[in-house]
Parts: structure tokens; sequence; C-alpha cells
């Protein structure tokens, strides 16, 4: 007999509760079970399963010295995880299986039907937490309930995150050789169908394995983060972490963020360096809206947080929605931040929030249209802070701020990317701009340079949003 470590989001042998577990009652087996058809169901990005698929090797290596086998078991979607896991527990003895929660709905849906279906069979089903600093739900008002606002919710979590800093799971060793055999991982086209390889160039750029996100955290800690309070809004400047796409794979944990950061800072949480504590309030961030997940299940249905703007008539307009996807809406940093996405699979945080708030408010094209964009490219795209930072722009979630913040996106490119450095590299067709044309080109210069003119007038499209909005809520409260 035999206990099981089910690999999910959480592609890692280090800090892994779940896997620590699975060998404490061991010996174990690891699965990883592909699911294509889920992963197209929630438009999951091509980059974003290539680069599961290539930390699963590397995860499989590491598994191997520790003599644990990885085994893989394909279903098409979560409905049939249940009986595929039965199968799996009967096939191989398994008396107990050990995972790492999710939390957006249909991972619930799919771990009770697990649950259900082991009990019956006699086997144990574990769910561990280290997805999370703190687990989902242990972060109430006075009331009892999930916070809506970031500001009173983080503060919570630094006093408790102070009191009591993250512990790392126990460090896996290697157990006595089992007689299963590994499985060869699938060919990636078995799980993006033929033609949907993403090219080397992006691979180059986010490199797999623990061994490349650890790097990559000691390089931004020991280097970088002394300017992240500085740097961290210019897009033209490499000054954020990029550990966005191994966070959301769970190749790295935010516990393993977290101690890297206090230990750099002499174990302070609200003190001492100021881009350690800024980098600390962004992983509280992405906590956030893990917990407003888990709270809400609505959001995983494609709702909004505030009900109220369920009611915004939102424009229908196909040619905007292509001017916006494609990078041709005549605003460079719009234009830009896109074309960086669709080259990158990635797109700096100051940017998503530029290009949303455009989408949203400025074109008032329905905010979950955007949401579905990004995540079919994004390499980091996850649920709950895609939808959470979504929701936020378009003022139908937990911003504090009422939905008549509108960025104007030339003011903030002069602003965030003032020598124009981020515009020259991704649009080179207004590269012999000067620093202060080029944020926005005029109509001559637009046509010298070949550059489309601006789908919507700022003034008049902010002012409409404002309408649009205010008229939405009072139609609720009515």
């Amino acid at each position: 007999m035999a206990a099981l470590i089910w690999f999910r989001t959480d592609l890692r042998a280090q800090d892994n509760p779940a896997l620590a577990a699975a060998l404490e009652a061991g010996p174990a087996l690891a699965l990883f079970m592909p699911a294509p058809g889920q992963w197209r169901m929630h438009g999951d990005a091509p980059a974003k399963v290539d680069f599961w698929h290539r930390n699963l090797q590397d995860l499989g290596r590491q598994l191997a010295a520790l003599d644990i086998p990885l085994k893989f078991c394909a279903v098409d979607d979560w409905s049939q995880a249940p009986a595929a896991l039965a199968s799996f527990c009967q096939r191989h003895d398994i008396r107990a299986v050990h995972a790492n929660a999710e939390w957006g709905v249909n991972e619930r849906r799919r771990d009770a039907g697990v649950a259900e279906r082991l009990d019956r069979d006699g086997v144990q089903w574990n769910l561990h937490h280290g997805g999370t600093l703190l687990r989902p739900g242990t972060i109430t008002t006075g009331k009892g309930e999930c916070y809506k606002v970031f500001t009173p919710y983080a503060r919570v979590c630094r006093e408790r995150l102070t009191a009591a800093p993250p512990r790392p799971a126990p460090t896996p060793k290697a157990q006595a050789r089992m007689p299963a055999q590994p499985d060869a991982i699938p060919p990636l086209r078995d799980w993006l169908g033929d033609g949907a390889e993403p090219d080397d160039a992006l691979r180059r750029l986010w490199p797999a394995g623990e061994e490349a996100a650890l790097r990559r955290l000691d390089d931004f800690v020991d280097v970088s983060i002394d300017r992240y309070v500085e740097n961290r809004d210019l897009p033209g400047v490499d000054g954020t972490s990029r550990l966005s796409p191994y966070l959301a794979a769970g190749v790295i944990s935010p516990g393993a963020c977290l101690r890297a950061a206090l230990a750099a800072n002499h174990g302070e949480m609200d003190s001492g360096r100021a881009g350690i504590r800024t980098w600390i309030t962004e992983l509280l961030w992405r906590e956030f809206y893990q917990h407003l997940l888990a709270a809400h299940p609505s959001l995983s249905m494609h709702r909004p947080m505030r009900p109220e703007t369920d009611a915004i008539p939102w424009r229908d307009s196909d040619d905007d929605m292509r001017a916006w996807r494609d990078g041709r809406t005549g605003f460079p940093v719009i234009d830009a931040a896109m074309r960086q996405l669709a080259a990158m699979g990635w797109m700096h945080n100051r940017l998503r929030m530029m290009t949303a708030m455009f989408l949203s408010k400025n074109l008032l094209l329905d905010w979950r249209k955007g949401e579905a964009w990004f995540m079919a490219h994004l390499i980091d795209g996850e649920l709950a802070s895609n939808n959470g930072g979504w929701q936020w722009s378009a003022s139908t979630g937990t911003d504090a701020v009422p939905y008549f913040r509108v960025f104007n996106p030339e003011t903030q490119s002069k602003k965030f990317d003032p020598n124009g450095r981020f515009l020259r590299h991704w649009l080179p067709e207004l590269a012999g701009l000067d620093d202060r044309d080029i944020h926005a080109p005029s109509d001559a210069q637009r046509a010298a340079c070949g550059y489309p003119a601006r789908i919507v007038d700022l003034r008049e499209s902010r002012m409409r949003a404002i309408e649009t909005y205010a008229g939405a809520s009072k139609k609720a409260a009515r």
C-alpha cells in the first residue's frame, strides 16, 4: 500500500506540504492529471500549458532522484477526475491521497467529487495549503466575513505573519525504491493540439524549473529589490521580480518568496528597507485575490464583485475590440503593452491596469472580454489575480476608489515612460519621434510613421464611462 501526491498547480519538490505529508505516510507515488478539455474551457494560454509541460519535465527529474515515480492519468475535464483517480488508486494500491488546495469553483467541485468517491473506496483524502501564505477563510472582519478592501486585509495579514511567519514544509528525502516506474511525459501536442506550440524565444524568456525560479528570486532580492519602489511602475526598466509565472504554476511557493524578503530585511515586515516592504505588499495583493476567490465562488463564474455593475450597458464593437487586441488603438502606451503581451506572454503590471481600464472605460467594452483575452495569452494567467486585476480596473471589484477614476493613457505614459524607452522598443515605427511627441503623436506624425489614428476621444469617452457607471448605480438602487 502506498500514499499518493497529486500535483496540480504546485509543480515543485521544495516547500510542498502535500508532498511532505505523502512521503511521511509513504512509500509515495506522484501523479499529474492532464485535462486538456478543462484547460480549453478555462481559456488557458498555450504558453502557460507549455510552461507546465516544461516544469513537469524538471519535476520528474527531481522526483526520480528521490525515488518517487511520477505517473500521468489523463482526463478530458474535471468531471472525469473522481472516477479516474479512484481507478488509479485501485491499480496502485493507494491508501491515501494528498493534494494542495485550489480555490476556483471548478477545482473545488472536482475535489468535492474526488473526496466523495475516495471515501466510498476507503481511501483517505487529504487537502493541504501550499498555495497561499495564510489559509483562505482565516482572515476575516469582525463579522466573520472576508475582507473586501485591501488595506485593512493587509494590515491583519501583516500582524499574523509577523507573529507567525510561514514555516517551510520539510525538505523531501529519498525513499526506498518502489517497483513502479515513472511514466514518460505525454507529448505537448496531446495537451495543445497540433500547431499551438510556443516558440523558442518565449521559452528562453521563461526557463522552467525550481532552480530557475529560486535563482530569479535570489537575483531580485540581492540586486533589484532596493530599487523596487522607484522602478516597479516603469515598464521600460527591468524593475520587477518576474516571478509571477513561477508562482502561478506553483514552481515556487509564496512562503519561499516571503522568507527571502524577510531574511534580507532582518525579519522586519513593516520597517527596514522600503523596496522589501513594498514587494511584500504585492505578495499580499496576490494573497488577497486568492482569498476573495475562495470566499466568492461567483468570481469563478464571470460575475462582478459589485452586483450593481451588472446593470452597465456595455458597448458591442468588434472593431474596437480588435484594435485593442491587436495594438492598433492609436494610443502608443496601450498598443505597446498589447504587443508586449503577444510577444512575451506577459505584461508589466502598470500596463495591465492601463490596458484594462482603457478597454472597460474609454471603450466601454465588457471587462470579461479583456479578462478572457489576457488569460488566453498570459504565461502567468491565474484566475484569482487576473480576475481581481480586471475587476479592480473596471471598478466592478474591490477597489475602494469609485468608478470615476479613469487613467489617461497619455498622461500615464509620460509619467512612467518619460524617455519613451518602452514605447520605442515595442513601436519601432515611432522610434524617431522625440521624448514629448512619442506619447501622443500629431496627425501628421502618425501619417508619416504609418501609425493609426486614435480610435476614441479620451475626454469624451471618460465622461461617457462616468455617466454610464452612474446610471447603472442609480438603476440598481431603485
